[in-house]
């Protein structure tokens, strides 16, 4: 089976690099689907996100939903990297790449691992404003938990 490539960590990732990483001397891939989720500045009024996770639960959680995609989707690669700390507008936060003989299951395999990911690994976000002031911690949405929910 193939072993997904999880990572938690503070520093930005190459998107390119990634790739090739993934995907060097292997051709059985047809299809590598990428998601990079991003900062946004909420229209000028956000500064910096911060993102707070459990250390070493996020791990097991994001490797148990990446091995759950690659059995459902048949993906023979997958990759999927969250960044924590403070994240300005602009910079990247998340990498999900999924790799598959066919574009279709690339492609759900990809949304399957997002889906889950917003809704299960325990990752934190606060709003910082662009005034200084502090927000609050972001609460869940029920649109990520019916997104998710689809898949069951």
């Amino acid at each position: 089976m193939t072993t997904p490539t999880i990572r938690v960590q503070p520093t930005d990732f190459d998107l390119t690099a990634e790739i090739a990483a993934l995907t060097a001397g292997r051709k059985n891939i047809g299809a590598v689907v990428t998601f990079t989720g991003l900062c946004r500045d909420e229209e000028g009024a956000l500064s910096a996100l911060e993102l707070e996770h459990y250390p070493g639960m996020a791990e097991v959680e994001m490797r148990r939903i990446g091995e759950l995609a690659i059995e459902r989707f048949s993906l023979i690669g997958l990759t999927a990297i969250h960044r924590f700390g403070k994240i300005l507008p602009g910079e990247n936060i998340v990498l999900v790449i999924a790799a598959a003989p066919h574009r279709q299951a690339a492609f759900d395999g990809a949304s399957f691992v997002m889906d889950f990911l917003k809704t299960s690994a325990p990752f934190w976000k606060k709003e910082h404003a662009a005034d200084g002031s502090q927000g609050d911690w972001i609460a869940a949405k029920d649109a990520d938990d019916t997104a998710r929910d689809k898949w069951r």
